[in-house]
């Protein structure tokens, strides 16, 4: 879902207000500038604590249902809070943060300056906290511009953390919420604050590097996964069931696409249903595709991140209880089948291939109509088919045998960056490809001291093209 998706012309007042909030954040950046590494990492651990316990996390996910109508009471997102404070203390955000003596570099640290932050309707309170922790820790201050149908949770996300910060004499300005948020009041703070990060639909991206400042933005979504005949049949449809349900599917990291090998189609299918999915009959098909995009094509917000039995209700069909996704068969992909696009929900699409080379020329196909840039997964115990995939699939991340919609955003079982933010890249319309994490909340001073010439001979840099004719 899109914090900018219209124009109108910003307002006097919308601009006093956007001019104010940056000058509270730029003199709360000034009352921390002398604080060090335990410092700050005192007050990461208490705006993590404060938003992050259990106690209010339930509540905040809780609220959030209940203003948006979207995603889980259950705060399964929690978890990304600790994971992202624990990449935060490892490591250093001030001062000498790397040595590599062979090339005579020392890398300085210094703070990235005050972010306007963009939070999407699908997480209002999680990616506040996991910013506010890389921010705090390089000594940022933040503005977060929350989505209007999600603002009071992003608003009491962000006031129990200021009270944190002023239980430990900081500065609450480090943190501060737009109370009216309004596309141009976004638009306005990101042309006027040091950075932008946009976690969100493409058409806030746009407008957040169309600001005219640096921004981090992330792509669409539409994650793939390639189940071979290799799989761990009952390990791949119990991931595939933790993946599609958190949250009600809202994230852009959630299974979208299921591409089965023929040979065990029908037993990974069987499973599926065994894991809580309901596999639509043609006319239920239709009806669920006239609920779950309009006219034009476009995803209906009343189906994003639903449980899968009021998905169907709304489609016009009824499912049994204990029925928690909805698994579509589908043979063809392209934008005419929206099915094959990304989801953002309890809906998953399944398709059958017949050899690993059709898997992977429908991986291709179904990248280049939506989700370049984001990421697919495999369950495979062929490291050729691994390999095979990772030099085709454009795509910034792969996730092997692990639960898609977690483990793409880090997860205590692998080593990516945790963060709430999902780079691109070019694919996707991107700056990096990374997941945005501390060393993006950062700026960084290179200082170079002489090293011993490295200077390869001529003929050593051209090799076989030395000495020969010139043109």
């Amino acid at each position: 879902m899109s914090t900018v998706t219209a124009a109108r012309e910003l307002t006097a007042v919308e601009r006093e207000t956007a001019a104010a909030l940056l000058e509270r954040a730029r003199s709360a950046m000034q009352a921390v500038e002398h604080y060090d590494q335990a410092t700050v990492d005192r007050l990461c651990r208490a705006v993590a604590w404060a938003g992050g316990n259990e106690q209010t996390a339930t509540r905040l996910a809780s609220m959030s249902v209940d203003e948006s109508g979207m995603g889980s009471r259950l705060p399964g997102r929690r978890a990304k809070v600790q994971g992202v404070l624990r990449d935060a203390l490892r490591q250093p955000s001030m001062g000498v943060i790397e040595e590599i003596p062979e090339r005579g570099i020392v890398k300085y640290a210094k703070p990235a300056g005050v972010i306007a932050a963009l939070i999407p309707v699908t997480s209002p309170y999680v990616t506040p906290i996991t910013i506010a922790i890389y921010a705090i820790k390089c000594r940022d201050a933040v503005v977060f511009s929350p989505h209007p149908a999600s603002r009071r949770t992003t608003a009491e996300t962000v006031r129990v953390m200021r009270i944190a910060l002023e239980r430990l004499g900081a500065p609450p300005d480090l943190l501060q919420c737009a109370a009216q948020p309004s596309i141009p009041l976004a638009r306005e703070l990101m042309s006027i604050c040091d950075l932008t990060i946009a976690t969100g639909g493409p058409a806030m991206v746009k407008a957040a590097y169309a600001s005219g400042k640096p921004a981090y933005g992330v792509g669409a979504g539409n994650a793939t996964m390639v189940i071979d005949e290799t799989a761990d049949v009952a390990q791949a449809a119990s991931n595939t069931r933790l993946s599609k349900t958190n949250d009600h599917g809202s994230g852009c990291s959630a299974d979208g696409n299921l591409l089965v090998e023929a040979s065990i189609y029908d037993a990974f299918l069987e499973r599926l249903l065994a894991e809580g999915g309901y596999l639509v009959d043609e006319q239920e098909k239709r009806l669920l595709q006239a609920a779950y995009w309009d006219a034009e094509g476009r995803r209906t917000p009343d189906t994003i991140a639903r449980p899968a039995r009021v998905v169907a209700e709304r489609a016009g069909f009824t499912i049994p209880p204990g029925k928690e996704f909805l698994l579509v068969p589908e043979s063809h992909i392209g934008r005419d089948f929206p099915f094959s696009t990304e989801k953002l929900g309890t809906v998953l699409t399944i398709f059958r291939y017949s050899g690993f080379d059709m898997a992977l020329e429908m991986v291709k196909q179904i990248f280049s109509v939506a989700g370049r840039g984001h990421s697919c997964g495999i369950y495979s115990h062929d490291d050729d088919h691994i390999h095979r995939l990772a030099l085709i699939a454009p795509v910034s991340r792969i996730m092997v045998r692990q639960v898609q919609s977690s483990s793409n955003a880090g997860t205590f079982t692998n080593g990516m960056p945790m963060t709430s933010s999902m780079g691109c890249g070019v694919w996707g319309g991107n700056i990096t490809n990374e997941n945005i994490s501390l060393k993006h909340y950062m700026n960084v001073t290179w200082v170079s001291r002489p090293i011993p010439e490295d200077r390869p001979s001529e003929q050593e840099l051209f090799g076989e093209f030395y000495g020969t004719e010139v043109f």
